[in-house]
């Protein structure tokens, strides 16, 4: 497994390959397939994951990304295992950046969802991973590398909307929950609250 660089990747004009964001270690997931013609890519969508949950740092979440999590090597993963899924992004607790989906193609992270009057959020988002458990706090050095990968990618693509999947899929997923700062990601990126979910702020 490639070793990431803990460096906060920085705001660039030259930030892209494609798709592919140059600061991020390039992991290709092969859970991901077209969007709909003509969608509008104007939502990002943060959540938080952790392999076995509350655990930090085994590659695990990384594996399961790229279909090569061993089930057998916690209990917990009996739980999840066959369970075929992905994300644009993971960002580490030391805020190290991994890239799994194109963010021209549709990564497999929101499941039944709606937001902004629009359903099946896959189709026009890109997802987020945060290395965290759902209610819990999140590093600073976490939320240094989400924003700047945020301004990247608003400098790529129309970006209008952030949402957490809480908010996207209410009741059914719960993250990335309470511990999250919100007002601190938007008085580090300066968007406008109309951006964020007004119960967020």
């Amino acid at each position: 497994m490639p070793t990431p660089s803990t460096e906060t990747p920085a705001l660039s004009v030259n930030a892209w390959d494609g798709g592919w964001h140059r600061s991020a270690v390039r992991q290709p997931s092969p859970n991901f397939g077209p969007r709909p013609a003509g969608v509008v890519l104007d939502l990002l969508v943060l959540h938080s994951i952790s392999l076995p949950p509350g655990e930090y740092g085994g590659g695990y979440v990384q594996a399961l990304f790229a279909n090569r999590l061993d089930w057998d090597a916690h209990p917990y993963f009996q739980r999840i295992r066959g369970l075929a899924v992905s994300a644009h992004f993971f960002i580490t607790r030391s805020g190290a950046l991994w890239q799994f989906v194109d963010c021209e193609q549709r990564a497999w992270h929101a499941g039944v969802s709606c937001y902004r009057g629009r359903h099946q959020c896959n189709d026009d988002s890109i997802g987020i991973e945060l290395e965290g458990l759902e209610g819990q706090h999140f590093e600073l050095a976490q939320y240094a590398t989400l924003a700047s990968l945020c301004h990247d990618l608003a400098a790529r693509y129309p970006i209008q909307h952030v949402a957490g999947h809480e908010h996207i899929a209410p009741g059914r997923k719960a993250d990335p929950g309470a511990g999250f700062d919100w007002p601190g990601l938007q008085q580090r990126l300066q968007w406008a609250a109309e951006r964020f979910p007004a119960a967020a702020l």
